[in-house]
């Protein structure tokens, strides 16, 4: 997925599931975990989180393809998508800089008008 392909009912669903904190500390802990994922309770362990409070925002972020879900046997694994996110991303800078190419480098983007 890629910014001409993501939506604006896309990018609203994916903003919306991370604007709350619970499930933008998950979020970033998945994606931190990179490929191999987490169980619900590994997540919630690191998160210091109760499981039935966290196994809704993990739901959240999966409707919002921001998370993936495999079931492996009797667990669950919960991945980042990262496909999605760097679709919300390329999205969100689609228009950066006025329309001019512009690359961000720590946190910074290279056009003087960003």
């Amino acid at each position: 997925m890629n910014a001409t392909t993501f939506d604006e009912t896309q990018a609203l669903k994916a903003l919306t599931a991370l604007a709350q904190a619970q499930r933008l500390r998950a979020f970033k802990a998945l994606v931190v975990a990179g490929p191999e994922g987490l169980t619900p309770g590994t997540l919630a362990q690191q998160l210091d989180s109760a499981p039935s409070a966290l196994s809704f925002h993990l739901k959240e972020l999966a409707h919002s393809g921001l998370a993936d879900i495999e079931q492996r046997g009797r667990n669950l694994i919960y991945r980042a998508n990262f496909a999605q996110m760097k679709g919300l991303l390329a999205y969100m800078t689609m228009h950066c800089c006025q329309g001019e190419s512009c690359e961000v480098t720590d946190s910074t983007a290279s056009c003087s008008d960003c």
